[in-house]
C-alpha cells in the first residue's frame, strides 16, 4: 500500500492530523494562497491556448476582447479566462509579475518589450524564440518572432 492510500485511513482512524503528520507520510500539505510552479505553468500553458485562439483578431487600441485587441488587452483576456487577474497596461503586467532571465523563460510567460525603462509592448511567450501578441493598428493577432534583444519576461504568479 502507497503513502497516498495510507493518508485517508490515517485520517479517519485519527480523526485530524497536522501538516507535519501528513508530510512526514507522504501527504501533500497545501497552504492557501500559495500557487505552486504546476499551478502556474497549468495557467500560463491555458492562457497561452486562448491567445493562439484568437489568431487573425484585429487590434483596436485600448481594446481587450473578445473580438479586438490591443497587446495588454489580449494578454488581460487571455490570462483572465484562464484564471488569472492581471493589470490592464503593458507596464502595470510587468510590475505585476515575477521577473525571469531569458534562460528560464517558459511557454505561456509574458515577454515585454522596452526602451529603457519604459515598457511598451507585451505578448504571450510561444517557444522558439516566437511570441503571440496583437501588434498594432491595421495588423492582426499573430504568432511572431521576438524581433529584438530589448526584452524582459515575467512569470504570472
Amino acid at each position: 500500500m502507497t503513502a497516498r492510500h495510507r493518508v485517508p485511513s490515517l485520517l479517519t482512524r485519527a480523526g485530524t492530523a497536522s501538516a507535519l503528520t501528513l508530510a512526514a507520510i507522504g501527504g501533500t500539505v497545501a497552504v492557501p494562497g500559495a500557487a505552486t510552479e504546476a499551478e502556474a505553468a497549468s495557467h500560463a500553458t491555458k492562457a497561452l491556448q486562448i491567445a493562439a485562439s484568437k489568431k487573425g483578431s484585429p487590434y483596436r487600441y485600448g481594446a481587450a476582447g473578445p473580438r479586438r485587441f490591443d497587446c495588454s488587452g489580449l494578454t488581460l483576456y487571455a490570462f483572465k479566462r484562464a484564471g488569472k487577474k492581471l493589470p490592464r497596461t503593458a507596464a502595470q503586467q510587468y510590475n505585476h509579475t515575477r521577473q525571469i532571465s531569458a534562460g528560464q523563460r517558459q511557454r505561456g510567460d509574458l515577454v515585454f518589450f522596452h526602451s529603457g525603462r519604459s515598457v511598451y509592448h507585451v505578448g504571450i511567450y510561444a517557444g522558439k524564440g516566437r511570441i503571440w501578441h496583437s501588434p498594432k493598428t491595421g495588423d492582426v493577432v499573430r504568432k511572431q518572432k521576438i524581433w529584438t534583444k530589448g526584452v524582459w519576461y515575467g512569470r504570472v504568479r
